[in-house]
């Protein structure tokens, strides 16, 4: 019986596919059906979704000495919807997360966490009377808003701070803008220009 079933099932999935090959656009549309899905799903379906590599800052800066690129540090803190929003949408975004990863060493700081943090030789710590950690005061330039994006250059750099919770799309001009080198180039009025 078990026999029968498992050739059933084989000839089901033959019949229709006469090959694929990684890469092609069959392998990545093969359908499975089962008895608990009504729909069919794709390969790609089922693959896990890319995920933004996240460091720590400390990380972040070991990984600079072997292969410079710039440095995405997202602020939030734990009581932040919009924070808990970006992630949730802007964070998991293809587009977003592809170009992160690509020109980016993308770090996670809690505004609030309570850890040291040693960069370019100065530690940092919580300040109580701030409710806030020095490296997020600094990084923020005392503006502190959540959630912040802030972009640094290949040597720990201010580049800007952006205030505010970005959707996909506008994060991915942003991270356009200074990924590809375009604000060394032309302003960000003038980059927004040439995107429209």
């Amino acid at each position: 019986m078990l026999h029968k079933l498992l050739l059933v099932l084989l000839l089901s999935f033959t019949v229709g596919h006469s090959s694929c090959s990684p890469g092609t656009p069959e392998a990545d549309n093969i359908s499975v059906r089962s008895a608990t899905t009504p729909a069919f799903l794709t390969v790609a379906d089922m693959r896990p979704a890319p995920k933004i590599h996240w460091l720590t800052i400390e990380q972040a800066e070991e990984k600079l000495k072997q292969e410079p690129r710039k440095v995405l540090v997202d602020v939030y803190t734990d009581w932040c919807g919009w924070c808990k929003k970006m992630d949730k949408s802007t964070f998991t975004d293809p587009e977003v997360v592809a170009l992160i990863n690509k020109n980016f060493y993308a770090v996670k700081l809690d505004a609030e966490g309570d850890r040291p943090i040693t960069i370019k030789g100065q530690t940092f710590t919580f300040k109580p009377e701030y409710k806030a950690h020095e490296l997020a005061v600094a990084l923020l330039n005392g503006q502190m808003s959540f959630p912040t994006t802030v972009y640094l250059d290949e040597q720990l750099n201010m580049l800007t701070p952006v205030p505010g919770y970005l959707d996909a799309k506008n994060m991915s001009s942003i991270l356009r803008y200074f990924g590809e080198n375009h604000h060394q180039m032309m302003t960000w009025q003038e980059f927004e220009k040439t995107t429209k």
